[in-house]
This record gives structure tokens, C-alpha cells and sequence, in this order.
């Protein structure tokens, strides 16, 4: 009996799993926070809206590499910029990331 019951409880966390699609989309987002530099970026853009030179001088990296991670991060939809006159200012896409970045750094924080 008890076996049978074991074998339902995985049968159900295995009819319960995303599909196969969901699960390599969901690990490509994840990969979006395995560097470093765009971990550093999202942190600053929690706080306010900023533009390229400002992001490259609080970091201390060059424009160029700054630009590169907004890109990934844009096309993550994880950032958004608004054009405002000559310049271009970079903010999160929307509070979900501001979660995921509090609970990743809670879980960090417990190790």
C-alpha cells in the first residue's frame, strides 16, 4: 500500500512539472543573472533611473560594456530605457525583477 502511494505522489509531481519549453526558457532567464556586471547594473537601476555614462562611471566600467549588458538585459525585458531629450535612461522592467533580486540575496545572505 505504501508503495503505491509513493509511486502516485511521483507520478503527480511528475505530471506537475512545466513543459520541456518553459523549463529552457526559464533557464536562459536565469542565466541573465549569471554575470556579475548585469547582477551590478539591476541593483543600481532599482534605485533610479540612470543613463549609460552614469551606470559606466558608478561601476567603473567603459560605456561599451555597459551598453552590452543593458542590451542582454533589454532583450531579457528585464530593463527598459525612455528617451529623454539626447539621452537615454535605463530603469527595471518592472517589480518582478526588484522580488527576484530580494529573494535571491535573502537566500545568499542564509548560507
Amino acid at each position: 500500500m505504501l508503495e503505491t502511494q509513493r509511486k502516485q505522489t511521483l507520478q503527480n509531481a511528475a505530471e506537475n512539472l512545466p513543459k520541456e519549453e518553459l523549463l529552457y526558457d526559464l533557464a536562459d532567464f536565469f542565466k541573465i543573472f549569471g554575470d556579475s556586471s548585469r547582477i551590478r547594473i539591476l541593483f543600481l537601476l532599482r534605485e533610479e533611473k540612470l543613463c549609460v555614462n552614469a551606470i559606466s562611471y558608478l561601476l567603473q566600467l567603459s560605456p561599451s560594456a555597459v551598453s552590452h549588458q543593458l542590451r542582454v538585459l533589454r532583450q531579457a525585458r528585464l530593463v527598459r530605457y525612455q528617451k529623454i531629450g539626447k539621452e537615454v535612461f535605463y530603469s527595471l522592467d518592472d517589480d518582478h525583477i526588484e522580488k527576484i533580486l530580494d529573494q535571491g540575496l535573502e537566500h545568499i545572505k542564509e548560507m
